[in-house]
């Protein structure tokens, strides 16, 4: 039964919004940010729980036509989504009580960005804006609610009253995590894109018009590229402003691996055989990003 269920959740997928999730604590922890456990704790529980979630409902929608697919019935598998969207909800609600409208809005936002992705008469996952959402949701949305949670007015300072709406935008806190969150955002769309591009004739053939679909083959692979790039320059551009320690640039030891990934890719893009280059990437950047945090952590002791 946990096989089953672990295997309609595609558990293996899940790597996006756990890595996310670290990442964004080290750099709480690296910053001396005040980390309030009991509400990252709650977050963290409720966005994974959420991302099983939108996998679920991905299952279950695709496999409409066909039962079979799914390793539980349908029944089960039914009530299995009901069942964990009403605990993620119960404890984003909570979170927003602890946090506030803000947190309210945003949660909100990547709630509905969850269970649009597949689902509706047309969804995320079917029109250009597929690579950019699903980067945004985990790159920044996921890490701004952690931040925003345990130091609200390090970054947004909201003032309701039945007179006036007050909000104070601190703009370094801001660019610099905007900067920071670019690397799980790029890495994060480059899945999506890869998958776009080894699909783009059976998309096609479906009416599944993707970004790929409108600018070409050719240009996906060189945007493909780019991503990966804009990780580095991310992390270099964080060291010279003193965001990062001098010591997170041992993340770019890193790149030969994900250049030998990307020449793979740009060589041939079939699903069978290059696609799990986007994976492979995201594991060593990730890691790599992750490794250059705990770094700086270590030598700002």
């Amino acid at each position: 039964m946990i096989k089953k269920f672990l295997k309609y959740v595609e558990i293996q997928t899940k790597i996006t919004s756990v890595y996310a999730m670290l990442n964004a604590i080290l750099f709480m922890i690296l910053n001396k940010k005040e980390i309030d456990l009991s509400v990252t704790v709650v977050f963290v529980i409720a966005a994974f729980i959420f991302d099983l979630t939108t996998t679920a409902i991905n299952n279950y929608i695709d496999s409409k036509d066909y039962p079979e697919m799914l390793p539980l019935n349908r029944k089960l598998s039914f009530v299995i989504i009901i069942t964990m969207l009403a605990i993620s909800t119960i404890m984003g609600l909570y979170l927003a009580y602890r946090g506030g409208i803000l947190v309210l809005l945003i949660g909100g936002l990547c709630f509905l960005l969850g269970i649009f992705y597949t689902f509706g008469p047309l969804p995320i996952s079917r029109i250009p804006l597929g690579e950019l959402f699903s980067g945004i949701a985990y790159g920044m949305l996921i890490p701004f609610l952690m931040f925003y949670l345990n130091t609200p007015d390090d970054y947004i300072r909201l003032d309701l009253s039945l007179e006036a709406i007050n909000i104070k935008f601190m703009v370094w806190p801001l660019v610099s995590f905007l900067i920071y969150s670019l690397v799980t955002t790029f890495t994060t769309s480059n899945i999506m894109l890869a998958n776009n591009t080894c699909d783009l004739e059976k998309d096609v053939a479906v009416n599944r018009h993707t970004l790929v679909f409108y600018i070409g083959r050719k240009a996906a692979v060189n945007l493909y590229a780019i991503l990966y790039y804009l990780c580095y320059v991310a992390v270099i551009l964080m060291v010279i402003t003193k965001v990062l320690p001098v010591i997170s640039l041992i993340f770019v030891l890193s790149f030969p691996l994900v250049q030998k990934n990307i020449n793979i890719f740009r060589a041939e893009q079939i699903k069978a055989k290059t696609f799990i280059t986007s994976i492979r990437n995201f594991i060593i950047i990730n890691t790599a990003f992750t490794i250059s945090l705990i770094a700086g952590i270590i030598f700002s002791l």
